[in-house]
């Protein structure tokens, strides 16, 4: 079992790690939200657990975000917060689950088991856009059945791009899915990697996929 588990508390935090270790989980623990949001959308976690209240990125920016982006696998959210009305809020905003602060860790345990079991029926591991294929489980992408290699940065643009297939894609919203926050809009970083994706994808091929739209961004298209 693989969980990530995302809390800036410096004595919650250790303490739900060495719990889930001890339970034999592998458990990547980070106190900031950005980073926290970032390892979710690159790493193949089977349950993150996430705090509210975090420096850099809030949780329930990170959970609306990630949902809207196409994240599927359960959160389950650490709150301090009893009111019904937040955790309507929680659990409308994406989350699976929520343990209220303070929590006995056996709770905690027993409902990321729970989690942890249930089927990802919204899953989608593989994407399509014409010749291409991009499996999200295998982190492998295929033109016309050949495997292609990419590296962990192209693999992440390509994949955002073809979730978007036919819309325009800008540089900042590119950044922010690959890069897990904010780069300075005139920096080259996005130019480069669709470069060099390009000379993977494009080169050889009589229909281009992947197009330029002047002062606004990139989109793939079948």
């Amino acid at each position: 079992m693989k969980v990530l588990v995302i809390e800036d508390d410096p004595t919650v935090g250790p303490f739900i790690k060495r719990g889930l270790e001890q339970q034999r989980w592998s458990v990547d623990l980070t106190a900031d939200g950005i980073e926290g949001e970032r390892l979710a959308r690159t790493q193949p976690y089977d349950v993150v657990v996430l705090d509210m209240r975090l420096p850099g990125k809030q949780g329930l920016e990170i959970l609306r975000d990630l949902r809207s982006w196409g994240f599927e696998r359960p959160v389950l959210v650490l709150t301090a917060q009893d009111a019904v009305d937040a955790k309507v809020t929680t659990l409308r905003a994406g989350a699976a689950d929520y343990v209220t602060k303070p929590f006995a860790f056996e709770e905690l345990l027993a409902r990321g088991e729970a989690l942890a079991r249930r089927p990802r029926a919204m899953a989608t591991p593989v994407l399509t856009v014409g010749p291409l294929t991009l499996d999200l489980d295998a982190r492998e992408m295929r033109h016309t059945g050949k495997l292609i290699e990419l590296t962990p940065k192209e693999f992440l643009v390509l994949e955002y791009l073809m979730r978007h297939a036919g819309r325009v894609m800008s540089r900042t919203l590119i950044t922010e899915y690959a890069w897990g926050y904010h780069f300075d809009p005139g920096t080259n970083i996005v130019d480069v990697v669709i470069n060099h994706l390009r000379k993977k994808i494009d080169a050889k091929a009589e229909k281009k996929l992947i197009a330029t739209v002047r002062g606004v961004g990139y989109v793939i298209k079948g």
